[in-house]
């Protein structure tokens, strides 16, 4: 309650502009592709198939996190 009536005294925004959704979307793409690309290998033990599962997921988890950070902004 506090933190809200702050953030509108300043002025602040709530939800994030497009260009930050997706600079969000990317780094964090980044952090989750490389915790896959682990988990794969120990799972396997091949890094081929490690950097397979990753190169696939980090497209498809890319968009869908994307879509999911614009669904909030639009009621939050």
């Amino acid at each position: 309650m506090f933190l809200d009536q702050f953030v509108h005294k300043r002025g602040v925004r709530r939800g994030d502009s497009s260009a930050k959704s997706l600079m969000k979307t990317i780094s964090w793409r980044i952090v989750g592709t490389i915790d896959t690309m682990l988990i794969a290998y120990i799972l396997t033990g091949e890094v081929s198939m490690a950097l397979s599962i990753g190169s696939v997921e980090v497209f498809t988890k890319m968009v869908l996190y994307y879509l999911h950070e614009r669904v909030w902004n639009k009621f939050i």
